[in-house]
């Protein structure tokens, strides 16, 4: 397919628009327009998060309408609007969808898990290949994706990512000036400004104004956009001879050295590896370019494209045998599936990079061009099908660390029973009660444990709290708790509350009775809560933890909590009160 345009060459632009492809009619309104999109976006984005408890129904909503907002401001041109908006709604409805199943995929799990992440990959690889098929498909039907013209479909990609970058320091530089006003008008007496600053729905409305402003403008010149693309590019060319020189000394360094003091560094090698690797990938193509005639003049910034594009593959090769190595020791996770999966794709682009160098050698780019093509389509399709609910890599965990489980490798104390409760989904805890029925005291007293935690840090093994006490987690919470002051007792709502809320799942704990309404309970050596009862429900909450003004060290251990000297003492302070209102901190 040529490069040439689906439809007609627009009339003249006005003078305030300067489009790169004339295909493109001038849009004058368009800042405006991008503009109010951005500002509703943001009024209905605040609504649907601003809340104190979490509902994955709303968070999808918002997911759906921040993705399909910036989708939509991103990709749309006046012709063929409406292919963009068709574009925008179902990308924000398949990450809405991936938003909901993370949310509700664990206990107390957000939105924002591998899954989001994956699919907003596919969203930032989709869109350049939307834009360029736009521009040159003769009708709506996206078959043959691979013989779009790369060079297009290279502009669009960097274009669509200096516009996304300028939006939002124009965000920041929009907010920095709004404040300077604010403080302004203050001076004189007016807060209006000043007071809207602080309403979070303000925020909100003026951060997608100027975001969908800035887009706007810098849509309608593009030129001035390709100018500056241009000139990213040359700077990051500039840096590809000091990259390639590193990753070639370090390289042959491993020779000498081997991959051990890689293991012993404490860092992540795997993440480490694939980063340099990503860096490489991104200065190469900002040194090769759209085409030949992009091609970096100097012969040193193109034989270091050419030395960064045949590094990825030893590069991916040692982050995939790092994880397989982890795997090997510890067995399966989520994160680790998705950390292999990447480097499996790191090493995909290595041996297609390595093969156009080899074959290819001086002419390397016109080979890597046409794969980097084809390679883009299939990561967008993979990290797509990642992110839906298609493959359960919890299961996947699951049942290889069961495996572990029973055959030994690691023992009921070292086994990771926070991930199985919190990580790994609905197989992990269907994992998790069918261990609690075990003949095994030891496996079914600490599944129990984690079946019933509230939190990680509660929970026992690799993933929780070391040398949690299953006895203890088996008495009863009257048992576990040291009421005070001496003769004081709890109702017994009260203590449902607090074996509810799993604060004292797996240690003693001590419970200060302040009034029937009221009890302070205490971890020893760990944190301190409050539990109030309402009194509209009559039901008891539980405010945030606080952790204790003592070193632990001075509090005891466990084994001094039932003859610890414990006292609500009141405390007198002074603080100054000017018209009556406190200034300032307390002081001595």
């Amino acid at each position: 397919m040529t490069d040439a345009p689906a439809s007609p060459s627009a009339p003249d632009s006005p003078r305030l628009s300067a489009r790169l492809d004339d295909s493109d009619p001038p849009w004058p309104l368009r800042p405006w327009i991008m503009a109010l999109v951005g500002t509703v976006e943001g009024l209905i984005f605040h609504l649907l998060i601003d809340r104190s408890q979490s509902a994955p129904g709303r968070d999808a909503l918002a997911a759906f309408v921040a993705v399909a907002t910036v989708v939509f401001l991103l990709g749309v041109e006046r012709r063929r609007w409406h292919w963009a908006a068709g574009f925008a709604l179902a990308w924000g409805a398949v990450i809405g969808l991936i938003a909901w199943h993370s949310a509700g995929y664990n206990v107390g799990g957000s939105p924002f898990e591998w899954p989001f992440w994956s699919g907003m990959l596919a969203v930032l690889v989709a869109t350049p290949l939307f834009q360029t098929r736009r521009d040159v498909a003769p009708d709506w039907r996206f078959w043959k994706l691979w013989d779009m013209p790369y060079a297009r479909l290279h502009s669009h990609a960097w274009a669509d990512a200096v516009i996304g970058a300028a939006g939002l320091a124009f965000v920041g530089v929009t907010f920095l000036l709004i404040v300077l006003i604010g403080q302004m008008f203050k001076l004189i007496g007016i807060n209006l400004i000043f007071d809207l600053l602080n309403d979070e729905w303000f925020g909100w409305m003026l951060a997608g104004a100027a975001f969908g402003g800035a887009v706007g403008l810098l849509r309608e010149r593009d030129k001035l956009v390709a100018t500056l693309q241009r000139l990213v590019m040359i700077v990051l060319a500039v840096l590809a001879p000091v990259l390639a020189a590193a990753l070639l000394l370090f390289l042959l360094s491993l020779i000498g050295t081997g991959l051990t003091p890689l293991w012993e560094s404490g860092f992540s090698t795997a993440a480490l590896m694939m980063a340099a690797a990503a860096f490489a990938v991104l200065l190469a193509n900002a040194a090769v370019g759209s085409g030949r005639d992009e091609r970096a003049n100097n012969r040193l910034l193109h034989v270091a494209a050419a030395a960064l594009v045949a590094a990825v593959l030893p590069l991916a090769a040692i982050a995939f045998y790092s994880m397989s190595l982890r795997v090997g020791q510890y067995g399966w996770t989520p994160e680790r599936l998705w950390g292999v999966i990447a480097a499996a794709i790191a090493l995909a682009y290595g041996a297609a990079g390595l093969w156009s160098v080899v074959r290819g050698r001086r002419d390397f780019d016109d080979l890597l061009r046409p794969l980097q093509q084809k390679l883009a389509i299939g990561l967008m399709l993979l990290a797509l099908i990642l992110a839906l609910p298609v493959v359960d890599f919890g299961a996947i965990s699951t049942r290889d660390q069961l495996a572990r489980l029973k055959s030994g490798a690691v023992s009921a104390q070292r086994f990771d029973w926070a991930a199985m409760a919190f990580d790994f989904g609905p197989a992990g805890r269907r994992a998790l009660e069918a261990l609690a029925r075990s003949p095994q005291q030891d496996r079914a007293g600490l599944a129990k444990m984690a079946l019933k935690a509230k939190y990680r840090s509660a929970v026992p093994g690799a993933g929780g709290r070391y040398g949690a006490d299953v006895a203890v987690a088996a008495k009863k919470i009257e048992d576990k708790l040291r009421v005070l002051p001496v003769g004081a007792a709890l109702a017994p709502d009260a203590y449902a509350a607090i074996d509810e809320s799993g604060y004292c799942l797996s240690q003693p704990c001590i419970a200060y009775r302040l009034d029937d309404n009221q009890i302070v309970v205490a971890r020893l050596g760990d944190h301190v809560t409050l539990f109030q009862r309402m009194p509209a429900t009559r039901q008891w909450r539980q405010y945030d933890e606080h952790p204790p003004s003592l070193a632990p060290a001075m509090l005891g251990t466990a084994a001094d909590l039932a003859k610890a000297t414990v006292e609500v003492r009141p405390v007198t302070r002074r603080q100054l009160f000017v018209n009556g209102k406190p200034l300032g901190d307390d002081f001595p």
